[in-house]
């Protein structure tokens, strides 16, 4: 189609019109178009609409072609002309708006300013004109569009003829008018720009007014729901919400209207309120959760807006729960309109045997019901919902009717988690009380038992195991010889598997045998079904209970191995049809699991059977559908065996590696989709959506994340084994990993449109989404340090140009990655990087940057503590609110960790040629070690000055002033971490800070030896620190000797050893010890020798506790100490004399290793 900007006169202005309309001679000042390059484009309108995807591809791939101005063109002509089919109008107003939102830049700049005033004119014209609603909406969701994009960065509103518009058409007779004024301002709260201020009491008097209209209920639920997106607009802008605060009863009564006319519209914004602006619904809290609560429990409303009305009170829970405990009455009656909800099961005769298990009805009450259950137990917390859901849930469990004894089983296990801490102390009752209904004659409530083990078993762990592990092995057992349901078996072997993962090695070893005899039997008689029947359920779980029993007793399951490899083997070679690709693929993991437990030489028999097998599959891979679950059981039995062969692995890289790369590569496609799109995608296509809006949803194809995932994860276990064997692959996996650093939602890998993906409404997207992404960061983040470990084997010139090409990624994601668990392992992996690589692998631009950003890290944890303490003094402060501020703190003392692993591996490296650009950030250091900073934040502090002493000395020196007194201070602080850090930090003054330090050691000397006296110096929480001050004086008398009497203090050191708690520590006081020996100091040996038996205690004390690996050179100093005293047979016998069992077995193993 030959394309040209061209539209014909614009129509006349209706008589009467609305004030503020534009003049009835108006027309669009363009060339006339030709009639017969409109009708194509109606043409192409309706093949865009098309039901044939091969029409509609055409149409798509023609509309493209169309310059964006002639596109503007067609599109307006198709919207005006009221001949045009009502479909195809819709789609041009569709089209027109999602031009102005991808392509606003490229096509309105592009038109002339005459033809710019045009269409805003028009397009105003048009809705005064356009008589049915639905189309005047889309018209109205252009006018929006328009205007979003026409407030400059000043927030200067280029279109005042809006405003204008706006408010004349709000004020007007015509119901049409007012509805169109309230959409356009409900789809762009901000349309007022900078003016929002000086318009606030117009805009407030306008809701008001218009909420208030009794006899158009459209009005008032359009108001209701422009004032709450004008709340959540403003959601930073505490005065003006307590100043619409009043609008909220408005909201309420439209909300309560319009869910009688089945508009849930409303009961969503509200929704959104209570997920984003939780304290705007303060003042009028009570009404709001009386109300929701009514509609929830009103049985004539929809299954949908009972569960939105619930959604509000879950939300509060999640985002306001110090304001919500407050009003208990309410969760006293939600909480049994959850349970309620989750009674509401459909009778299913076919339930029992199914052998396909269908997905989780989500829409369903009862699956809404146990996670808003779930949900308000962690964020309210077991101290208030305990105490209220006991009651209830017992009554359930004893109902006749099988419903309630399902849900009150379920009910156990969705609060788990939430009321880990209260349910731990009658655990006991209630596991007794559970495992009685693994009898249940019904089977959906065995089930559900079955269910509530195996999450306790998650929950509880280890604890759970170790009280319970003869009831519940047991219990579970027999119930998987359940031959009534094989749902039933299938779940308690599921239960099992939960059981056993977490489950102590040594509280299963005893319960083996019959675990194995069980297993076995049940694995035999299940194939036979498979066989006979080909029902596979039940096969699938004890599989994967097979693995994870011998996963949990790892070389006890040597006798057993017999058993199984056989009946396995078997499977993965026979089971090839499409419906048994799960079985296979469990039973691959437990092929590659059990070897990994029994180790490489009983698994060698199989070894070469096992390899064909997977390398079968292998070739086969690439004709694997992207959702086969066979893709990810393949890709992690490979890294398994990788484990177990060792260098052996690496002959089959050439074969393992080209599948791996491809899965790891997988891009996730994404769609930004109107209401009519999704019409045409189906939730079988593996897409999962989130809307956005009235007319948009988000959506993201998810078939294959999660292979990708486990696929980094592999390649991250290569590198890791084969180190240079890997070589091959460094280069290629590189680039693969380093743009993995930015494989998050709002990056342009998946979608250019960041404003829709930062926006509130994206949160909703399944959160298993999330974390499937966050594992192929911290994935791509581990691979950092070994690739170029794999990489030292090519020379320092490749090593350096690998380095090159990841360095500024990464530090670059330290300044961007929004999760903390993914930013402390990027600041690890760059710290282990910079070890690797040494001095000289940052520049300039490279501190700079690297600089700014950890100035950042350090004022972003300040001011993070600040607001923690404004939080605490706020009214709904509360016990629960502190464990919650609690573990933010945690959280950003873990990222302080990482700051200073950064700079210890720079300060290691450079030495103290970093000093100058260290002391960009030495005044946020020495606020860390202010008196009165949390002890998290001086420990941390300390260790960073103690790393500027140990590899900047003599020049740490200028920096005493900063660090000494707090040091020589902190040695005796209340807190042992404290302790600790100041302690390592005068050991290494001694060790490494040069004469200037001097005065120093014997200022330390009686700090240290007051803590190492002290009454619990030995306690668990206190022995790191003691060690610490006992290494000092070690250190102290080594190094600086002449500082103190070495004569006085020496037998005092002697008496306090071992160290075995801090395995650092402990090789310097040993080899120091191992120094005196071979000195033959007269003090240490004592008057002929005496304390000779004493010495060999400490080193037979120190092997028990393998305070020092075998591979030491200390280890070898200390075995010659031994043989030593074995030349004299008298003194050697009297010293073993000396020694009990155990340490005369330790001096043995000791001599046999060195």
């Amino acid at each position: 189609m030959r394309a040209q900007l061209a539209l014909g006169p614009a129509p006349r202005s209706p008589a009467g019109g609305a004030a503020g309309a534009p003049p009835s001679s108006l027309s669009f000042p363009l060339a006339a178009m030709a009639a017969t390059e409109q009708e194509q484009f109606y043409a192409l309108l309706g093949n865009l609409l098309s039901p044939d995807n091969a029409v509609r591809k055409q149409a798509e791939e023609t509309y493209e072609t169309i310059p964006g101005p002639s596109k503007i063109t067609y599109l307006l002509q198709a919207i005006r002309n009221n001949a045009t089919p009502e479909e195809a109008r819709q789609m041009a107003a569709v089209l027109l708006r999602r031009l102005l939102s991808s392509a606003f830049e490229e096509v309105y700049p592009a038109l002339s300013p005459e033809d710019q005033t045009s269409v805003k004119s028009e397009l105003l014209l048009f809705i005064q004109l356009e008589m049915q609603s639905t189309m005047r909406k889309k018209i109205c969701d252009i006018v929006a569009e328009l205007a979003r994009n026409l407030i400059d960065e000043d927030g200067n509103n280029q279109w005042p003829e809006v405003l204008k518009f706006l408010f004349d058409s709000v004020s007007s007779q015509n119901v049409g008018l007012r509805e169109a004024a309230l959409h356009i301002f409900w789809n762009f709260p901000g349309i007022f720009g900078n003016q929002q201020q000086h318009y606030l009491e117009v805009i407030k008097r306008m809701l008001v007014q218009c909420m208030q209209d009794q006899e158009h209920p459209s009005i008032k639920t359009l108001s209701a729901r422009a004032a709450a997106a004008f709340v959540l607009a403003n959601e930073l802008n505490a005065p003006l919400l307590k100043h619409f605060a009043d609008l909220l009863p408005g909201i309420l009564q439209a909300l309560n209207d319009s869910c009688y006319q089945n508009d849930d519209s409303v009961l969503k914004s509200l929704v959104e309120i209570a997920d984003s602006v939780p304290k705007y619904l303060r003042p009028h809290l009570e009404a709001t959760l009386q109300l929701t609560l009514k509609l929830c429990a009103d049985a004539s409303l929809s299954n949908m807006q009972r569960q939105l009305a619930l959604e509000v009170i879950v939300a509060l829970s999640e985002t306001a729960a110090a304001m919500l405990r407050r009003h208990t009455n309410i969760i006293a009656q939600a909480i049994p309109q959850m349970l309620a909800m989750m009674v509401d099961l459909e009778e299913d005769e076919d339930w029992a045997n199914a052998d396909e298990l269908a997905d989780d009805d989500f829409d369903s009450n009862a699956v809404a019901g146990e996670s808003a259950l779930d949900r308000m137990a962690c964020g309210l917390g077991g101290k208030l919902v305990l105490p209220m859901i006991k009651e209830h849930i017992m009554q359930m469990l004893q109902n006749p009717d099988w419903k309630y004894r399902h849900a009150g089983l379920m009910a156990l296990s969705a609060i788990g988690e939430g009321c880990h801490q209260q349910m731990e102390g009658i655990l006991n009752e209630i596991v007794n009380f559970v495992l009685l209904f693994l009898q249940d004659p019904h089977p959906r409530v065995r089930y559900a038992a079955c269910n509530a083990v195996g999450q306790m078993a998650t929950d509880f762990a280890p604890g759970f195991q170790k009280k319970f592990h003869e009831k519940v092995i047991g219990a579970l057992l027999q119930t998987m010889e359940d031959q009534g349901s094989q749902r039933v078996q299938a779940h308690a072997a599921a239960a099992l598997i939960n059981f056993t993962e977490d489950c102590p090695k040594s509280l299963l070893i005893p319960y083996l045998d019959n675990l194995v005899k069980h297993l076995h039997s049940i694995m035999v008689i299940k194939l036979q079904e498979l066989i006979q029947k080909g029902t596979k359920l039940v096969l699938e779980q004890v599989v994967t209970s097979i693995a994870s029993v011998a996963d949990t007793v790892e070389e006890k399951f040597v006798p057993y191995y017999d058993l199984f490899m056989p009946s396995l083997k078997h499977i993965v070679e026979n089971a090839v049809q499409k419906e048994l690709r799960l079985l296979r693929g469990k039973t691959i993991e437990c092929i590659s699991l059990i070897g990994l437990a029994v180790g490489k030489e009983k698994f060698m028999q199989d070894a070469s059977d096992v390899m064909q097998l997977l390398l079968k599959t292998q070739t086969d891979f690439s004709d694997l559908e992207d959702d086969d679950p066979q893709i990810s059981y393949m890709i992690s039995a490979w890294a398994r065996m990788c484990k177990i062969l060792g260098k052996e692995f690496q002959q089959y890289l050439p074969v393992v590696m080209g599948p791996l790369m491809k899965t790891a590569s997988i891009k996730p496609e994404v769609a930004l989709l109107d209401t009519q799109d999704m019409e045409n995608m189906s939730d079988d296509d593996g897409w999962e959506f989130v809307s956005i809006g009235d007319q948009q949803s988000f959506g993201i194809k998810t078939a294959g994340l999660e292979e990708k995932a486990t696929a980094c994860q592999m390649l991250v276990c290569y590198a890791k084994e084969l180190k240079e064997g890997f070589v091959e692959y460094t280069e290629q996996v590189v680039k693969l990993m380093v743009p993995l650093l930015k494989f998050y939602f709002h990056d342009d890998i998946l979608l250019t449109n960041s404003t829709v993906l930062n926006s509130k409404h994206f949160v909703g997207v399944d959160c298993c989404l999330s974390l499937i992404m966050t594992r192929v960061r911290v994935a791509a983040a581990e691979s950092m340090p070994l690739l170029l470990e794999c990489a030292r084997v090519r020379g320092p010139e490749y090593l350096t140009q690998m380095w090159h090409f990841m360095c500024d990624a990464l530090i670059k994601a330290i300044g961007t990655e929004p999760e903390s668990d993914v930013l402390s392992e990027i600041m690890h992996s760059f710290a282990k990087c910079i070890e690797v690589m040494g001095d000289g692998c940052l520049n300039n631009e490279h501190f700079e940057e690297l600089g700014g950003i950890l100035k950042e890290k350090l004022e972003e944890h300040f001011k993070n503590q600040e607001l923690r303490q404004v939080k605490r003094q706020d009214e709904d402060y509360d016990e629960q609110v502190e464990e919650s501020l609690q573990d933010e703190d945690d959280s950003d003392v873990y990222i302080l960790t990482k700051v200073s692993d950064i700079l210890h591996s720079i300060f290691s490296s450079y030495k103290e040629k970093v000093l100058p650009w260290f002391e960009r950030l030495l005044p946020l250091i020495v606020n860390l070690i202010c008196p009165h900073r949390p002890w998290a934040d001086r420990q941390w502090g300390l260790c960073i000055f103690d790393d500027v002493v140990e590899h900047c000395s003599p020049a740490s020196f200028k920096y005493a002033e900063y660090f000494l007194r707090p040091m020589l201070e902190s040695v005796c602080d209340s807190s042992p971490e404290v302790r600790q850090a100041a302690a390592y930090g005068v050991g290494v003054i001694a060790q490494f800070g040069g004469d200037s330090y001097r005065p120093v050691c014997p200022e330390a000397l009686p700090l240290l030896v007051r803590v190492i006296q002290s009454p619990d110096a030995k306690a668990k929480e206190n022995v790191n620190a003691t060690e610490n001050c006992i290494s000092a004086i070690g250190k102290i008398m080594k190094f600086k000797p002449d500082c103190i009497n070495v004569e006085e203090v020496l037998p005092h050191w002697l008496s306090w050893l071992p160290l075995h708690e801090d395995k650092e520590e402990a090789v310097h006081t040993f080899n120091y010890l191992c120094d005196l020996l071979e000195s033959n100091n007269p003090i240490v040996l004592g008057p002929n020798n005496s304390n000779l038996p004493r010495i060999l205690g400490i080193i037979a004390d120190g092997e028990i506790h393998e305070a020092i690996k075998h591979e030491d050179p200390c280890t070898k100093r200390l075995a010659n100490v031994v043989r030593q005293v074995q030349t004299s047979r008298g003194l050697w016998t009297e010293c073993i004399s000396q020694l009990n069992a155990d340490q005369q077995a330790a001096i043995q193993e000791l001599l046999n290793s060195a």
